[in-house]
């Protein structure tokens, strides 16, 4: 004797499994972001646009940077090495190095344009 397969009881404990397991991953409370981007991106945007000089811009990053570390969150990426290039535009090479090397160990995968960048100092 075989037994006929029955849709509605077959398939209604893995359906049930598959909405408990997806409202609970919708259901997640709001966890902080992995990075502050404060003051950051507004900063890109003025350097492209130029009416900011570096000295300005490097010290809007250095402001915003003390309000990201303040909140205990993270730089993003990048932050580090645009303060790094600004530096090296205003002739502070020691400065410059030390945001790229500290890009470079905060994000292991920028670490050959890091290396490119870090090149020129030499």
């Amino acid at each position: 004797m075989s037994k006929r397969f029955n849709w509605r009881t077959g398939f209604a404990l893995p359906a049930a499994a598959a909405c408990a397991l997806l409202s609970a991953c919708a259901s997640t409370t709001n966890s902080p972001a992995l990075y502050q981007w404060d003051g950051y991106q507004p900063q890109v945007y003025e350097y492209f646009k130029a009416q900011k000089s570096p000295l300005e811009q490097i010290d809007a990053l250095e402001k915003a940077r003390q309000q990201i570390l303040a909140k205990g969150a993270s730089v993003p990426p990048g932050f580090r090495a645009h303060l790094g290039m600004l530096y090296a535009s205003v002739g502070k090479s020691q400065e410059a190095k030390q945001e790229l090397l500290a890009e470079k160990q905060s994000f292991p995968e920028s670490s050959t344009y890091m290396d490119f960048l870090l090149s020129k100092f030499q």
